[in-house]
């Protein structure tokens, strides 16, 4: 079995700290697929894809969780959407040049990082960080400092696998109600990590990049889960979208173009409606039905 696109969760025996490592290819590549990035964000999608997959791991319930960059800088928009699942997808917006050695701050400007965990059942939760780190991994870590205080460390690496673009981390946290003396074992533990090398997180299966790292450590590797690219738009979804929009709008829209041609901004998917087609969204609704002829 390949050990891309995969999650893995590991425990070390004699530490309170829990891991993650993930590595993403074919999820990484499809999301860019349909889309001409320049260099630097195509780089920090691939980091925002692998923090959100290591995020999402660290729920323990079902359900959605987006992480979102915003700001008046170049890059006004990118945002990650995953699932316990581990279905991800992406996109990002432009309103300006981007450098090819733009930094996280030149391409954001003055921005924040807005987190959004939506279980299946229960209260949404968002936290609003400031874009304080030099780098999406250490805002990530403000973040973990400011809504769950437990010592978090994550290691993200982006670049190429077989000339194809990869992207990788591993995340390290305290375990939840220990005390102090743990402070050292975790700072050691973060030392070796911190040493991890983005060919060895490409190419090599889960346990040697482990037992590279921590090979005096005992450490238990669970099952992967594997990462999946998976957009949830569909046709039925534009349908609902056109039907929200009051009618008149919609026959001005058809009136313009002739059809309604929706694009899916994640997938690159189109959605064509013609007049037909509209009508019968409002089949059993005469009134609105009526506006649109």
């Amino acid at each position: 079995m390949s050990n891309h696109d995969q999650l893995h969760r590991y425990l070390f025996e004699n530490y309170a700290v829990r891991g993650e490592l993930v590595t993403i290819s074919e999820t990484y590549q499809q999301m860019l697929a349909n889309h001409d990035y320049p260099a630097p964000v195509q780089t920090l999608l691939g980091e925002m894809l692998v923090a959100t997959s290591l995020l999402t791991a660290t729920l323990k319930f079902e359900g959605d969780i987006t992480v979102q960059l915003q700001g008046d800088g170049p890059l006004k928009l990118a945002v990650i959407n995953g699932n316990n699942q581990q279905e991800m997808r992406g996109v990002a917006r432009l309103q300006g040049e981007i450098a090819d050695d733009s930094t996280l701050h030149q391409m954001i400007g003055n921005g924040v990082m807005v987190i959004t965990i939506t279980p299946a059942e229960g209260e949404r939760y968002q936290g609003i960080v400031a874009l304080e780190g030099a780098t999406l991994a250490a805002c990530l870590e403000n973040y973990f400092q400011q809504s769950e205080q437990l010592p978090t460390r994550l290691f993200i690496r982006t670049g190429e696998a077989a000339d194809k673009p990869a992207a990788g981390g591993m995340l390290l946290q305290v375990l939840p109600a220990q005390d102090d003396k743990n402070a050292d074992d975790f700072d050691h533990l973060v030392q070796l990590t911190h040493t991890i090398k983005s060919e060895e997180l490409f190419t090599l299966p889960a346990n040697e990049v482990l037992y590279r790292l921590y090979h005096q450590e005992e450490v238990t590797l669970y099952e992967p889960q594997p990462v999946v690219f998976r957009c949830s738009c569909s046709r039925q979804r534009c349908a609902d979208a056109l039907l929200t929009l009051p009618a008149d709008e919609v026959a001005e829209m058809l009136e313009q173009d002739g059809n309604i041609d929706m694009n899916c901004d994640y997938c690159g998917s189109h959605y064509l409606f013609t007049p037909t087609d509209v009508a019968a969204l409002y089949t059993g609704n005469t009134d609105e039905s009526d506006r649109l002829h």
